[in-house]
């Protein structure tokens, strides 16, 4: 299959590239290198450097690539930053979604698997929490993304493409052979700072909000392994290939984690110990969200990696390696 996928120089999109290729299909990058990273690329592979709110731009890659599908990662993902910079999120991730979208439709591509996020569901009045639960995003970064599901739902019911929409949990670790990982020395995922505390690339860390209601008064999430997820996005295109109907579903593992508990295994995994600084919650943060996989296991997704310990030691050995 001729797989165009956004954001393929970013931490998700790479690693999709690699699976892609591990299985004989034919990616088409097309990233604008804003936070990707060209030693992300792979060699070989079609590169486009562009945004994906150029629609012609689009079109002449679906054209000349012959792209069957799309599997669309290109978006801001920093929660506390949409609160701050709602306008700047709902450009980057619904607007320009919407633009690549109707590309899409123009160009004739009739199967779209769309990057989402449990964001949308906002603070669950239930865990796990499965597909039917209410959309009540609570940050700008959440509210974007639903919108994005909004319009591909409708462009269904006006030209017939059809999608798989994936709602992420909190995506961690790196490839199991070392060829992609995360590489934003900045980046605000958990396990990734904690790994480059472990490592000695950050002097401490900090954990944000002591006082939720859970049982050590951290946030308690659902973390599951970069390659899992890849998985799950394989089996989606596999599903629209094989005239599947749209649908949408959630990628984790069903069980979650507090801060604190990642925290102790990075410190036992590494055997090191490194400060953490107690502060206030951050803006748009949830309690607990921790999700019911039930339908992509139905559609044929088998996790291979539900180990916390596993995520972390491949999360601390990126790290290591990018210090080489």
């Amino acid at each position: 299959m001729r797989v165009l996928v956004t954001g393929g120089a970013g931490y998700i999109g790479s690693n999709m590239v690699l699976a892609l290729l591990d299985r004989g299909d034919q990616p088409v990058v097309v990233d604008s290198l804003i936070t990707g990273y060209r030693e992300a690329l792979v060699d070989g592979v079609p590169f486009y450097l562009g945004d994906i709110s150029d629609e012609e731009l689009i079109l002449d890659i679906l054209k000349k690539e012959r792209i069957e599908a799309i599997v669309h990662f290109a978006a801001f993902i920093v929660v506390p930053e949409s609160v701050d910079d709602p306008l700047g999120y709902y450009l980057n991730n619904t607007v320009k979604t919407r633009a690549l979208i109707a590309a899409a439709v123009r160009g004739g591509v009739d199967k779209f698997v769309f990057s989402s996020t449990a964001a949308v569901y906002g603070t669950p009045e239930n865990n796990p929490v499965d597909e039917t639960a209410p959309v009540q995003p609570e940050s700008p970064y959440g509210t974007s993304k639903m919108m994005s599901e909004l319009i591909l739902k409708d462009v269904e019911v006006a030209h017939g493409m059809r999608h798989a929409i994936l709602r992420y949990f909190n995506v961690a670790g790196a490839d199991l052979q070392m060829r992609s990982g995360q590489r934003l020395e900045n980046a605000t995922h958990l396990i990734k700072v904690a790994s480059q505390a472990a490592t000695g690339i950050r002097q401490s860390m900090s954990v944000f909000g002591t006082d939720f209601p859970t049982e050590d008064g951290t946030g308690v999430r659902d973390y599951i392994h970069i390659s899992d997820l890849i998985g799950a996005h394989l089996v989606a295109l596999d599903r629209l290939a094989d005239g599947e109907k749209s649908f949408v579903a959630n990628i984790g593992y069903g069980h979650g984690f507090s801060v604190l508990e990642v925290i102790d295994a990075v410190k036992r995994v590494t055997n090191t110990d490194f400060e953490v600084k107690m502060e206030q919650r951050r803006k748009g943060d949830a309690a607990e969200v921790v999700a019911d996989s039930s339908r992509m296991r139905q559609l044929g997704w088998k996790p291979q990696h539900d180990d916390l310990d596993v995520i972390v030691k491949s999360a601390v050995d990126w790290e290591r390696s990018l210090k080489q």
